[in-house]
């Protein structure tokens, strides 16, 4: 901006938008500064560059105001855990999956975390049925973005909002 365009000649807009031709830097820095504006490159690839006569101040303000907007209409979504055994009963197992249906409706993705102890590791297949089970339960609001995957002593799936 201002002294360090150092291209001469550019393009010059002016601050309502309008054309004002090629003009030698030195010149077009004049114009800007006799009506209190900067002079800013805005295309600085172009043969020859594009300078616009602005308020580069405002224009940095307007830049910073449209981003904070953007980033305030934005929704982060969270992965939720929601935490099962094998031999869960099935008032724990509708109160665990009405929740999980609680954090897929506000957008999150939900990871299924079926945990397993001792012997249980022995019967692996319990446990993958209770995962299937919260699958077809909540498939009318979700998609199963990572199958059941044995880590450990742990089983997990993740569920997507559709």
């Amino acid at each position: 901006m201002n002294r360090q365009i150092r291209i001469s000649p550019v393009r010059v807009i002016s601050h309502t938008g309008e054309q004002l031709g090629v003009l030698p830097v030195d010149e077009a820095l004049s114009l800007a500064q006799e009506q209190g504006l900067d002079l800013v490159e805005v295309a600085p690839l172009a043969r020859p560059p594009v300078v616009k006569i602005m308020d580069y101040g405002k224009f940095k303000f307007e830049q910073a105001k449209a981003a904070r907007a953007a980033k305030k209409k934005q929704h982060v979504i969270h992965l939720k855990e929601v935490k099962y055994r094998p031999g869960i009963d099935d008032h724990d197992f509708d109160f665990k999956t009405r929740h999980a249906r609680e954090f897929l409706a506000e957008g999150n993705k939900v990871k299924v975390t079926m945990m397993f102890r001792g012997r249980q590791m022995a019967h692996v297949e319990l446990g993958r049925d209770v995962l299937d089970r919260v699958a077809a339960e909540l498939k009318d609001v979700c998609k199963i973005e990572q199958d059941p995957k044995l880590e450990g002593r742990n089983m997990t799936m993740v569920l997507a909002p559709k």
